[in-house]
């Protein structure tokens, strides 16, 4: 039986070369080794089926599931998939095969990646702060969905009105007494989140105690994220052979089990069918939503995939892999609509109101209108165990990613102090970002959410991203990128870059700064459920925007203060690749790039811009 435990990560981010980790005696290596990996000092993902499915599960979140189907509806139905489908040519697809070559080329996590243009190193510290901040709260969603897959093994289900006359020793007294009729508008299964699971305070102003069965939940979720990472990627690859998969046969099952019901096919039409609008195609909007959630959809400039590709042997096929992915995300949002607006429809059809008054995007439909509809089924309890449990797996297969950045960007900086202690430093990190996160458990704790939500998964990502393609297009040159993917991927004719170079040079940074100006014109200050966020609290969300941003400047002027000559020859410099760029074994770097801290005599820079003899 193979030993899949992973060696740990090696390379230098404050360093030039990483020549010297290579000839070190190998008795110094990290317990973790595979022998068989092709990078014996980084390794490998076991399989190539680990690594697709591990991209899969990371790109295939809760978007999918809460957020496409009800943008579908809101923007004209079928009508929606239009703009959806040209905006992941023209922006997804783009910039997920940039990234994943980009990692597997220099086999580096999205900080050392960027030694091909040093000066923009701060955009790989932006992109793991992001996953930071997203791990923080993403964690706590899924602590919901815990909580609420303990609570549906009950019958009838708790938020059901059919609870009124019960009192399970397991349930609270609130719970009951919100179980007997509505109150103020609110449904039973609204009142059940405000008041039972969340307890949720008036404001953020108001934060209260900590809500100690979501703390509890918290600190289970963060246990199976780290037993899963506890060996890297040759224990989560093992790991998303279920999460992965998982989903989709609920979605199956839901949707075998919706189109069965009374009032589904209203449903349906309200989501893709007759009632698509074709002249919803004429707002700006529409193109603005379509492009963002194909952005956060793919999970691109979360660093992410730099991260889990980087551990991919060289000669893997990630032109191929790129497609395949991006289709089955967009696929698997197409195929969650179909499962979830069949259930809603029957909830419309049991309460005779429109779809529109039932459907919702967000916690509304994952925690409160889809519970509501689940509770109305005969065998309510498996369908909301079903339910939750997808959610679960969904989340955890996308926070193991999110975790695998910050543990590769730790590794990569400081290999000689932490590469035998993988374990420890993913220890370390869940154990920080529980802690970290035990604010969002609190009474006012799902403001806290929803405001690092906002104001950490928006901008930055937009500006990551745009500097992302015209750094690599422009400061290292996208003729050379293309090179060094064709080293990877073979020889391509010019007619199959056409597309790519299209889109890189010019289609995909005027998208992205559409999206980018559009976004910030349109802001407005969050609010959750109708309830405005104090002053405090909206400038300490500008506050993590500014932290997350600033190292781009700080390390671009870090860097031209590093580098020696004038002003002009500094900026030239710290544009150009360090010595040490390049593949990571020196068995891959050939006559391009030779030995390693050697200059490759391809690279010469004329002005601003970095260009490649070819």
């Amino acid at each position: 039986m193979k030993d899949y435990s992973l060696k740990n990560i090696r390379g230098v981010l404050f360093k030039n070369s990483v020549g010297d980790e290579q000839d070190k005696d190998k008795s110094d290596k990290a317990e973790h080794v595979v022998q068989n990996d092709e990078n014996s000092d980084r390794g490998n993902w076991s399989s190539k089926r680990e690594y697709m499915l591990s991209m899969i599960g990371y790109a295939v979140g809760l978007g999918n599931v809460w957020r496409f189907p009800y943008l579908a509806y809101k923007h004209g139905g079928g009508a929606f998939l239009i703009p959806y489908t040209i905006m992941l040519a023209v922006s997804g697809l783009p910039l997920f095969f940039m990234e994943s070559s980009f990692g597997q080329f220099c086999s580096q996590g999205p900080i050392n990646v960027w030694k091909a243009v040093p000066i923009l190193q701060g955009v790989g510290i932006t992109m793991m702060l992001v996953s930071t901040f997203v791990a923080i709260y993403y964690n706590v969603i899924i602590a919901y969905s815990i909580y609420y897959l303990f609570a549906s093994f009950q019958d009838p289900l708790p938020w059901s009105i059919k609870n009124c006359n019960t009192t399970a020793s397991n349930i609270s007294t609130a719970a009951v007494n919100v179980s007997c009729g509505q109150i103020s508008g609110q449904s039973l299964s609204e009142k059940y989140w405000d008041e039972v699971a969340l307890q949720r305070s008036s404001s953020m102003d108001e934060t209260g105690p900590v809500v100690w069965h979501l703390a509890l939940c918290l600190l289970l979720s963060w246990i199976l994220v780290g037993a899963a990472l506890f060996k890297g990627i040759k224990s989560s690859g093992k790991v998303v052979y279920f999460t992965a998969t998982f989903p989709y046969i609920v979605l199956l099952i839901l949707l075998i089990r919706g189109a069965t019901l009374e009032g589904a096919k209203d449903g349906i039409e309200f989501y893709i069918g007759s009632q698509s609008n074709l002249t919803k195609l004429a707002e700006a909007e529409v193109w603005k939503d379509a492009a963002t959630q194909i952005f956060f959809s793919l999970s691109i400039a979360w660093g992410g995939l730099m991260a889990l590709s980087s551990y991919n042997k060289f000669y893997n096929n990630c032109y191929q892999d790129s497609i395949v992915v991006c289709v089955t995300n967009c696929g698997t949002s197409i195929f969650a609509g179909f499962a979830i607006f069949s259930v809603l429809g029957h909830m419309a059809h049991v309460y005779q109101r429109p779809v529109s008054e039932v459907a919702d995007a967000g916690f509304a439909l994952a925690f409160i209108a889809y519970p509501d509809a689940l509770s109305k089924l005969p065998i309510s309890p498996l369908w909301s165990i079903l339910f939750f449990f997808m959610l679960i797996t969904l989340g955890l297969d996308s926070q193991f990613a999110g975790i695998e950045v910050i543990s590769t960007c730790l590794l990569d900086a400081y290999p000689e102090v932490l590469k035998s202690k993988r374990g420890l430093v993913t220890t370390a990190v869940c154990i920080i970002l529980f802690l970290l996160g035990l604010p969002c458990v609190t009474r006012a704790g799902i403001y806290w959410v929803n405001l690092i939500d906002t104001f950490s998964a928006g901008w930055i990502l937009l500006v990551a991203g745009l500097l992302e393609v015209l750094g690599l297009c422009i400061l290292y040159g996208g003729n050379r990128f293309i090179k060094d993917i064709e080293m990877m991927i073979g020889t391509k004719s010019s007619l199959f870059w056409l597309w790519w170079r299209a889109c890189w040079f010019f289609i995909t940074p005027v998208v992205l700064s559409i999206i980018l100006i559009w976004s910030l014109y349109t802001f407005t200050s969050p609010t959750y459920s109708s309830v405005a966020y104090p002053d405090w609290g909206i400038s300490l969300g500008w506050c993590i925007t500014a932290f997350s941003l600033m190292w781009i400047p700080i390390v671009a002027v870090w860097k031209v203060c590093k580098a020696r000559g004038g002003l002009w020859q500094r900026i030239k410099s710290a544009c150009s690749p360090t010595e040490d760029w390049g593949p990571y074994l020196e068995c891959h770097r050939g006559e391009r790039y030779g030995t390693r801290g050697e200059t490759d005599p391809n690279i010469f820079v004329i002005s601003n811009k970095v260009s490649t003899r070819l």
